[in-house]
């Protein structure tokens, strides 16, 4: 039951003060090693060595280059998530021989940091207030911090499609995922889900820059992601429910929309999100000048409107904390049956 206590704790800290950049974040670290393994790890698929072992037998169409780096590239999960779960194992255990509570509190502090809906949810709300005010531009700069796509030339219902669907996706990566690990695995568990989905932000990309040497680490945050992804269409059909929007609609756009999704995951909260405010969310988007067609996903009932993201923002926070109640409703059932 303390594992639980600590959990909602953590889940409270960030919503109550998210980030402060006056503290050190344990992403920043994470995404300093990777910068420092990269370049390693691509040392080591060049050597001669791992040519040879990757040249044993090559499938068509592929080199020996190529596999060497997919081969080297699973340094990268099994290095940083890995080092991350077995470091903060380790500090919480030195922490509780000095004193219980300092491994408490710690662990706490160090959940909240892989959890971001107090972030996720200023974020959209900023975007918002920008909508609500006409200004566009400063609308556009916002969404720009966070979203890959280029926005300089977005009008009010691209920049709100843009703010619902990053706010939707994020939903599983921000906020379910380290929500169900730390149940799961405490603050270690939490923290390796963390590495593993900043692994996949920093080098889980289909270019020819990272689409070998990145493969593993994408794969892996496919695989951590796939089962609270899928959750994530309950909890939003129930966060949907408790905020009178359309909970039923909600699941049918998931079952209609979720696999056409270029991800196997973030279409499962975006078709919810989208079902239940009557929206088609997907579309042409560019990355750098280039096209990219997603699918459509949801039912266009009403034009996309800044309000939109307001009300994702709320089915943020609801199937959030619906999410968490259920998981500790859960996991307290266990520990009585057990």
């Amino acid at each position: 039951m303390l594992e639980i206590a600590i959990v909602l704790c953590a889940f409270l800290i960030d919503l109550a003060v998210g980030d402060p950049r006056m503290l050190p974040h344990p992403v920043v670290g994470m995404g300093y090693v990777i910068g420092k393994l990269e370049p390693r790890l691509r040392a080591i698929a060049a050597s001669r060595v791992v040519l040879r072992v990757a040249g044993w037998r090559l499938p068509p169409g592929q080199s020996a280059q190529q596999r060497a780096l997919k081969l080297a590239g699973i340094g990268f999960p099994l290095l940083l998530v890995g080092g991350a779960f077995a470091l903060t194992w380790l500090l919480l255990l030195l922490l509780y021989r000095l004193h219980p509570w300092l491994a408490y509190g710690a662990e706490a502090w160090l959940v909240s940091t892989t959890i971001a809906a107090r972030g996720l949810g200023d974020a959209g709300t900023d975007i918002w207030r920008l909508l609500q005010t006409n200004r566009l531009p400063e609308a556009r700069q916002a969404l720009s911090m966070i979203v890959g796509r280029d926005t300089e030339e977005l009008d009010e219902a691209e920049i709100t499609r843009g703010a619902v669907e990053t706010v939707a996706e994020n939903i599983v990566d921000a906020i379910l995922s380290p929500l169900l690990y730390a149940l799961i695995g405490g603050a270690p568990l939490a923290m390796a889900y963390r590495a593993a989905n900043t692994l996949d932000s920093m080098v889980g990309y289909r270019d020819e820059k990272y689409a070998q040497l990145g493969w593993a680490s994408a794969r892996f945050d496919d695989a951590a992601n796939w089962i609270p992804a899928r959750l994530s269409a309950f909890a939003i059909a129930a966060a949907a429910w408790l905020l009178r929007l359309r909970s039923r609609e909600a699941l049918r756009s998931v079952r209609r929309y979720a696999r056409l999704h270029p991800s196997p995951n973030s279409g499962f909260p975006e078709s919810a999100v989208a079902g239940a405010l009557g929206i088609q969310l997907g579309g042409l988007n560019y990355y750098k000048g280039v096209a990219s067609d997603r699918a459509r996903m949801g039912d266009p009932l009403f034009p996309l409107e800044a309000r939109h993201i307001r009300l994702t923002v709320a089915i943020m926070y609801a199937s959030s904390g619906l999410f968490l109640l259920a998981g500790i409703g859960l996991a307290g059932l266990a520990v009585c049956l057990l």
